[in-house]
């Protein structure tokens, strides 16, 4: 019966939005159009919180650390990326192979230089916390988001701050079904995808891909084998930080606005996804981060955005009470 409820109930607990409001469009409007925009919106939105919970699930499969600096170091993209794309001079007149090449330009340097970040916040306050229990390098975690924040308010000052919209956003790309996709969703999707193929590759396919399998598995272990832990554990850091980059640029061209608290809030939807598809693993992460999308374009656009992260959590709860290791289970130290 418990492994009954753990499947099938998980799967009405995922339908429950989508099926009343599927049924109530064709009762209404005699279509699925509305619901199929919401799912399409979902899901260019939810692959931004993917790349960045991608960063938790890496940073807690290694080394079982919850890195609540991780969302900061995603708004530290935003702001790199605004700031390079000005000084190259791309602006709404800017077209074509410029254009293309000028963002190009952006998501490396964005992806590097949170990845960099990334490497740093582990090599100056994590390492050396690493014997210690484990509320010194959580509480150390969360004085870095702080710091991060600060930066980014010195940087661009307190208010919202809007970006040019160099991708034209919200125009039409095409039309599927009735289902309009805009240039902001095919960027979300274009960039997201591809990263996240080469790091299901990276990590199940080369030999730095394994060394950090086998130090999530047993670091002790790994070590006596001859993986250097120390050079893994930057390793996934500075990986986590490159997704977050990229999450980053396409967050500024997707909203067309910036603000030093963005963070905050992606750290916490980011996180929520990580352990809904179950923390450790980069495709739950996925998953969850593209559910938690869909979740929120519904409950925006039908019941009331006050009502949305208590309609997140509130999946979140139920999804635990049905299989308390996430959708795809965990891939931990404790999992095994």
């Amino acid at each position: 019966m418990r492994t009954f409820l753990s499947r099938y109930g998980l799967i009405l607990v995922l339908l429950i939005l989508p099926v009343a409001y599927g049924i109530h469009d064709l009762q209404v409007d005699g279509n699925l159009t509305r619901l199929g925009e919401n799912l399409k919106d979902g899901i260019s939105n939810g692959a931004i919180w993917a790349l960045v919970a991608i960063g938790y699930t890496l940073v807690y499969g290694i080394i079982e650390l919850i890195n609540f600096a991780h969302g900061d170091v995603f708004m530290i993209g935003s702001f790199v990326s605004f700031s390079f794309w000005s000084t190259l001079g791309l602006t709404l007149t800017s077209k074509g192979f410029g254009l293309f090449f000028g963002l190009l330009i952006t998501l490396v340097i964005a992806m590097l230089a949170c990845g960099t970040l990334n490497v740093l916040i582990e090599r100056v306050a994590y390492r050396p916390l690493r014997n210690a229990p484990k509320l010194a390098p959580l509480i150390t975690a969360v004085g870095f988001s702080f710091i991060l924040q600060n930066v980014g308010l010195e940087w661009f000052g307190g208010s919202q701050r809007g970006v040019d919209d160099l991708i034209n956003a919200q125009k039409t790309f095409t039309t599927i079904g009735g289902v309009t996709i805009t240039h902001a969703d095919v960027l979300a999707v274009a960039v997201t995808a591809p990263l996240v193929a080469l790091l299901a590759w990276f990590v199940t396919s080369t030999r730095l891909g394994k060394a950090m399998r086998a130090t999530a598995q047993e670091p002790e272990a790994a070590r006596l084998m001859g993986v250097n832990v120390d050079t893994t554990i930057s390793l996934t850091f500075l990986l986590g930080g490159i997704m977050a980059g990229a999450a980053g640029l396409i967050y500024a061209l997707y909203q067309t606005t910036i603000w030093f608290f963005q963070g905050f809030q992606a750290g916490l939807i980011a996180f929520t996804a990580a352990v809904m598809g179950g923390i450790g693993n980069i495709q739950g992460a996925v998953l969850g981060g593209l559910i938690i999308g869909c979740i929120q374009q519904i409950s925006d656009n039908r019941i009331g955005g006050e009502w949305t992260p208590a309609i997140v959590f509130a999946y979140l709860v139920l999804i635990m009470v049905f299989r308390p290791q996430g959708l795809l289970g965990e891939e931990t130290r404790e999992a095994g």
